[in-house]
């Protein structure tokens, strides 16, 4: 969504702050918020001029015409201001439709003035540029102010100027104040656009002597360009419109959208409603509202929400359990609905959407049964098949009533179900697999191009696309009629690999001679080769780094579809406008500020060049071209027929509506001619009109279908066409958003555009308007097949149709990835692994999610409990491995791992490498006794060796015994590190048998020699041992695997890495040279015959 209302506070304060003028602006910053918890003393304190002037209240919750709803309290003092909020603060009241409680109150010095001296003033955007509208009689009877008020178009990338002010807008105005009106028109209209305000009145504005006074503000802010503007914004609050609360749980969804790259929005509206909505896809979610209003639902619908932009399985479980947390709050006498809808998705997987909503049904399973909940599920799009039987799946499990449907099922159809409007099939037909499209059953593999790429309904006719017009000197230049033939060639900017995939196989599935991808660029990355398929070969695509390298060697290109992000778009489309042999730009990124799209629609205008979007999934034409993951993949492309063209041309607002227009209108006709789906946002690159003027230019096109929305006005421009005989083949229209009209309080919908600013942008005044000019218009959204079947069904009988017949496409190989996801295929896997999974949303360690890992504060021992052994072990024991990493840590530079790491060090290696040396000294001499250790007391205590026996037998073997003897330490000198490491032992483990046992070993080695003690390697080792079998976690002979497998030496290893690390660190912050031993430390031993 981009424009957005904030308060009149907020406005102010961006006017006080950052307004660039000659007029003197008075009352900066004077004014006082006031709600239910304000305490006046602070306030007087905050603001002392309470206390003395004569003051203004009002309520300042974007509610319209204040004044006259006697809601302004004027002229009192402080006390006259407490007493007129006692009897509005918390006051339910009525506006319009809306019924909300007065809470946020705004007070202001009282200006004294003559009706004179008030003036109204109003900046606002539209496609062309900002209408600026000034009158001077302004106040609460200002009346009609765009019939009565003086108008100035700024047109886009032009500069508002004082003379222009004076002569267009100052007509009516006294002279003595003209200088001052026209400073502060223009610096507020600069303003305006520094800060990308998409609206922006003033009433009444009153000029004094003593400068400007702004009395009364309303303003919208452009939200999409926080990116920009936030260093000015700061953070900036959106309140609800009037009537409508806001809910936290509103404020969690919103902060899940910022968060991510999908799309996810919620408006509460009823909570206590029984109809509750879960519809994927922002055109979707407005036609379900509809239905579910046209249907009698509007006083019971609870919420309008989408979610959308293949959100992670994570996300979209957030999403649903919010959704089912918010409708098992209160119960509802005849039980309640849940509708799961969606168009078909051109690119979400269904499948990793649903588990995540499948795991909300799972986890709120005790709830929906006890209130009574019914879900409803239809869906279409990449693996729906799957995400439908898990859905399906889950019903039975749980005992929810749940019925799914898939592409077969009209979109809306279960909706009518939900509110019993229409009988609930027992067994809805399904449509075939993704596999049975995939791998063709008949005989013949490829089909002759000619038979299928000529327009399916009239023979077969040049393809080629019809040039821009050259334009007379100082006109812009024409557009072309055709964007897309069969020779088409683009260039796809960003690393969308799936997406240019898609478009090969498309291109493929058509025949088409070459890949329709030249090339793409992406300038993260030099210049290299991405790997494709085209049918069952591998190709090479090349990738640039740069524009100019791409056009320059494809000459051929003269289309570029820009997956660049919403911060990017901007410029590399400028960019891109540069290049004469580009006519067609599709600009996928949703969230590009409007003042920006209206520069490139501009800058289009003047080159000749279409521009498809922004917001947009694209466009298709069957047969010859599509655009990144428009119609979805394979599947959907041959169910849908779009592989060879039809008679019927659409255009649409949303993406995930056209792929539904795909399958509405390949199941009621003989298919698509074209299809573009312009762009949810304000201002999309190119109109309705635009595409249906080119579609009635078209021989091909027999009929054309039109998807418009609430908001806007551009599809009065088909009412005139039609009108006018421009154009004059049959349209059928619909105008999705009907339910605005029966809603409290303003809904803004998922699509930025979709918000309807007065009554001829309703979705109703407009399918009327289209009706009384001769359109086709169904009374509902769920009516628009069977209005477009009996067209056509006209057109076939008066023979401008006549159907050709179906040959099959040639079979396309699956991709080894999807064939996969859609379980058709197994392989054995590489790898095996069971200690950690990173694929989910949180990381798992041993099945035990990270955050889990910390609210339990398992430490480092714990941790290494569950990666190394697999369990999650007892708190004494994940203490025991901490001292164990903090005594093994280090021993002073001597040791040799320690000396090596310095040699290292000094040599000028890196950090890696200087560890690595050191690690590579450990061994049965050094560090790495302990599993030897454990290995020999264990066996000799097994065996019912005596102690005695154990070291006389590893003396006749002449073996040492590991873990025993210390070059330093010795029974009189003890390594208080083995001493700390007893105690604990002692005092924590159930049972210490081979430690016992060990040290009956040492008393007999120090009877023969001090220093032959159980060494921290060996006290270790041991006391491991009898951790892993009396803990309780772990079998004998899990016990005795951990040891044979070398899991003891590895808390050596990790603990010895933190000194090793240390002496490295210490070298190089102490700034050693290259290491040389001295001479006299080395002995130097020459052969005999050498030395002689």
């Amino acid at each position: 969504m981009s424009a957005k209302a904030i308060s009149e506070q907020t406005g102010k304060e961006f006017l006080y702050k950052h307004i660039c003028t000659s007029a003197a602006v008075q009352n900066r910053f004077r004014y006082a918020n006031v709600t239910a918890e304000t305490d006046w003393g602070r306030l007087t304190q905050e603001h002392p001029w309470l206390l003395t002037e004569s003051l203004v209240v009002k309520p300042d919750q974007l509610i319209k015409r204040r004044g006259k709803l006697g809601l302004v309290g004027i002229n009192l003092d402080l006390q006259g201001v407490q007493d007129w909020l006692k009897t509005h603060l918390m006051r339910e009241t009525t506006v319009g439709k809306a019924k909300g409680v007065l809470k946020n109150f705004l007070i202001e010095p009282f200006v004294p003035h003559a009706q004179e001296e008030e003036f109204y003033l109003c900046i606002y955007a539209t496609r062309e540029g900002d209408h600026v509208l000034f009158h001077h009689e302004g106040g609460v009877e200002v009346g009609d102010v765009d019939t009565k008020a003086n108008k100035l178009i700024v047109a886009v990338d032009d500069k508002l100027n004082e003379s222009q002010v004076s002569e267009q807008l100052l007509t009516h105005v006294p002279l003595d104040k003209k200088e001052v009106l026209a400073s502060f028109i223009v610096g507020l209209f600069n303003l305006y656009e520094d800060l990308y305000f998409t609206y922006l009145e003033i009433n009444p504005l009153v000029v004094k002597e003593g400068g400007v006074y702004i009395l009364d503000m309303a303003a919208k802010i452009d939200a999409t360009a926080d990116y920009i503007c936030r260093p000015k914004w700061g953070d900036v609050e959106f309140p609800p419109p009037f009537g409508r609360e806001a809910y936290p749980e509103e404020a969690y969804i919103a902060d899940l959208d910022a968060k991510s790259g999908a799309s996810l929005k919620l408006t509460l509206l009823n909570p206590r409603g029984r109809i509750w909505t879960m519809v994927a896809g922002g055109g979707a979610s407005v036609v379900y509202s509809d239905t579910i209003c046209d249907l009698g639902g509007v006083d019971e619908l609870a919420n309008y929400g989408e979610y959308s932009g293949a959100p992670s399985e994570q996300q979209t479980y957030d999403y649903a359990k919010t959704i089912l947390s918010l409708m098992t709050r209160e119960k509802h006498p005849l039980g309640k609905v849940l509708i799961i809808g969606g168009s078909i998705a051109n690119f979400t997987n269904v499948a990793a959407t649903f588990k995540g909503i499948v795991r909300a049904i799972k986890d709120y399973q005790s709830p929906l049964k006890e209130h009574e909940v019914t879900i409803f599920v239809r869906r279409g799009g990449p693996n729906y098949q799957e995400g439908l039987r898990v859905m399906g799946e889950v019903g039975k499990t749980t005992g929810i009533p749940i019925h799914v449907f898939g592409t077969e099922t009209h979109m809306t159809a279960i909706v009518g179900m939900a509110l019993g409007h229409r009988p609930i099939p027992n067994q809805p037909p399904m449509d075939a697999h993704t596999a049975n499209f995939l791998l063709n059953a008949s005989n013949s593999a490829v089909t002759p191009a000619a038979t299928r790429t000529a327009s399916f309904s009239e023979p077969r006719t040049s393809n080629d696309a019809t040039p821009a017009k050259k334009s007379k000197a100082g006109l812009p230049a024409a557009k072309a009629t055709t964007l897309f033939r069969k020779q088409t060639k683009t260039i796809v900017w960003g690393m969308q690999t799936r997406a240019v995939q898609g478009m090969m196989d498309f291109d493929y599935v058509c025949s088409r001679d070459e890949p329709s991808v030249a090339a793409m660029v992406y300038p993260f990355t030099g210049d290299h080769k991405q790997k494709f398929y085209w049918g069952h070969k591998e190709i090479l695509l090349p990738v640039y780094k740069n524009m100019a390298d791409a056009m320059k060697k494809h000459p051929e290109v003269d289309v570029l579809i820009s997956f660049a992000s919403l911060r990017s778009a901007f410029d590399s489309t400028l960019e891109v406008m540069q290049y004469p042999q580009i006519h067609t730009i599709a600009i996928i990124a949703e969230g590009i500020p409007e003042a920006q799209t209206r520069k490139m629609i501009k800058m289009a205008d003047e080159k000749g060049v279409t521009i498809i979007g922004p917001a947009t999934v694209g466009g298709i034409k069957p047969g010859c071209f599509k655009i990144g993951n428009t119609g979805g993949m394979l599947d959907n492309i041959l169910a849908s027929k779009l592989y060879r063209p039809g008679s019927v041309a659409y255009v649409s607002r949303s993406g995930g509506m056209s792929n539904e227009l795909n399958n509405i209108i390949s199941r009621t006709t003989d298919g698509v001619y074209e299809g573009v789906a312009i762009g949810g946002d304000r201002y999309p690159g190119s109109t309705f009109m635009d595409h249906v003027l080119r579609y009635q230019d078209t021989p091909g096109v027999k009929m054309i279908v039109m998807l418009g929305e609430i908001g806007g006005t551009e599809e009065y421009k088909i009412c005139h066409g039609i009108r006018e005989g421009r154009i004059t083949k049959p349209v059928v229209c619909w105008c999705i958003g009907t339910c605005a009209t029966m809603f409290a309080s303003e809904v803004q919908f998922g699509h930025a555009g979709a918000c309807a600013n007065q009554a001829s942008e309703t979705a109703v005044t407009k399918n009327q308007a289209l009706r009384d000019a001769g359109a086709y218009v169904p009374k509902s959204f769920d009516e628009l097949g069977d209005v477009i079947k009996k067209v056509y069904d006209e057109l076939v009988a008066d023979g401008t149709i006549v159907p050709a017949q179906e040959v099959p496409p040639p079979t396309v190989p699956m991709d080894y990835s999807w064939a996969r996801e859609l379980g058709l295929i197994r392989k054995p896997a590489s790898f095996m692994t069971s200690i950690c999974d990173e694929r989910g949303q949180e990381l798992i360690y041993a099945g035990m999610p990270i955050t889990e890992v910390f609210k339990e504060e398992m430490g480092l021992g714990g941790v290494l409990g569950l990666l190394w052994f697999q369990r999650r072990l007892p708190r004494y024991a994940c203490q025991f491995i901490e001292m164990c990493l903090m005594v093994t840590a280090d021993h002073g530079p001597a040791v040799s791992g320690a000396h090596n790491t310095i040699v290292c060090a000094r040599a000028g290696k890196d950090l890696i490498s200087s560890l690595t040396s050191g690690l590579l000294t450990i061994g049965d001499r050094f560090g790495g006794a302990l599993d030897a250790a454990a290995k020999q007391f264990s066996k000799a205590f097994d065996s019912g060796m005596l102690p005695m026996e154990f070291v006389n037998k590893m003396k006749k073997d002449g073996k040492l015994i590991m873990g025993i003897g210390h070059r330093v330490k010795s029974i009189n000198n003890p390594d208080m590190r083995v001493q700390i490491l007893k105690d604990f032992v002692k005092q924590h483990f159930p049972s210490t048998h081979l430690l016992d046992y060990a040290l009956d070993v040492e008393k007999i080695t120090t009877s023969k020699k001090p220093n032959l003690i159980l060494n921290v390697d060996g006290f270790i080792g041991v006391a491991f041992v009898d951790l892993l079998r009396t803990c309780g976690g772990f079998t004998r002979d899990e016990a005795d695997e951990f040891v044979e497998i070398g899991a003891l030496n590895g808390i050596f290893v990790l603990g010895r890495s933190m000194g090793f690390i240390g002496h490295y660190l210490d070298q190089k912050r102490l700034k050693q040279g290259l290491y040389r031993h001295p001479w006299d430390d080395i002995s130097y031993v020459l052969p005999e015959h050498m030395s002689m």
